[in-house]
């Protein structure tokens, strides 16, 4: 039997980072996989780096699921869980600026800073504490010898480079992600130290390849930055698609930038039910 129904969704961005947003609570996706790889095609659906499903929670204010491009599912985004506050602020669905969300990697808490019209440009994420920081020896047959590995609730490779424009982020990073240390594949960030709070950064996302930024990479690279003496526990990290403020206190990361609406619009949700 074929179920069809047509799903409302938001195309959004945090700093190039673009996602499809379904409110699930109301258009419930059962085969999230499949709806990311094909809406996510630039040519024959949406276009995006995934899609971002949006629903309740009994353990915090809502839930975020996100799928990459290739149907994987991502334990945390940065970038995504912004525009989720966003979303939520002003579709009306939450009257609060500090929202608490679920995540596979934990709940965190979004600060929403909205202006004097109740838009919401800009969000804060109080991304937790960085875990399992350490330099890694990737050995031979790389095109880079050592990195440095942090945990976000997801895994990054942050690499340092003198000359980010030399980098082949496609080659270096599809090789990297799957290195034998990351049995799960890992984020890869290239990282140009600029100055004492300023970071030049590329990424190439586990499921999605290059993307325009990653929030959850932006912060690996600021603790990474950190962790070797290179910068401030305060800096900015300049992406692709915009620049990032990452503040890392004594134990907790909070990373502020803009979350932008693209355009909404509507398509058609097929699956075979039995």
């Amino acid at each position: 039997m074929l179920f069809y129904m047509k799903v409302q969704f938001l195309k959004m961005q945090g700093a190039g980072n673009d996602y499809i947003y379904v409110n699930e609570m109301e258009y419930p996706i059962a085969c999230p996989e499949k709806a990311a790889i094909e809406w996510s095609c630039p040519h024959t659906g949406i276009g995006s780096d995934g899609l971002v499903l949006i629903g309740s929670s009994d353990k915090a204010d809502f839930r975020m699921r996100i799928f990459n491009a290739d149907g994987s599912e991502a334990k945390m985004c940065g970038n995504a869980s912004r525009c989720i506050g966003k979303y939520l602020y002003e579709q009306k669905l939450t009257d609060k600026t500090t929202i608490t969300l679920e995540t596979l990697s934990g709940i965190k808490t979004l600060l929403l800073h909205p202006d004097n019209q109740c838009r919401v440009n800009s969000v804060t994420v109080d991304m937790g504490i960085p875990q399992d920081i350490h330099s890694v020896d990737l050995g031979e047959g790389y095109p880079y010898t050592k990195g440095i590995a942090v945990s976000m609730g997801n895994p990054h490779l942050v690499i340092f480079v003198e000359d980010i424009n030399r980098v082949d982020v496609a080659q270096a990073g599809a090789l990297l992600e799957q290195h034998p240390l990351f049995p799960d594949r890992v984020n890869v960030e290239f990282a140009e130290i600029k100055d004492s709070g300023h970071i030049r950064m590329r990424v190439w996302e586990r499921g999605s390849g290059i993307t325009q930024a990653c929030g959850t990479g932006a912060c690996a690279t600021a603790v990474a930055a950190a962790f070797t003496g290179q910068c401030k526990r305060e800096t900015d990290i300049q992406m692709d698609g915009g620049t990032l403020h990452i503040h890392w206190d004594d134990r907790t990361l909070y990373m502020t930038g803009p979350a932008i609406t693209v355009f909404e619009g509507s398509i058609e949700y097929n699956e075979i039910t039995q």
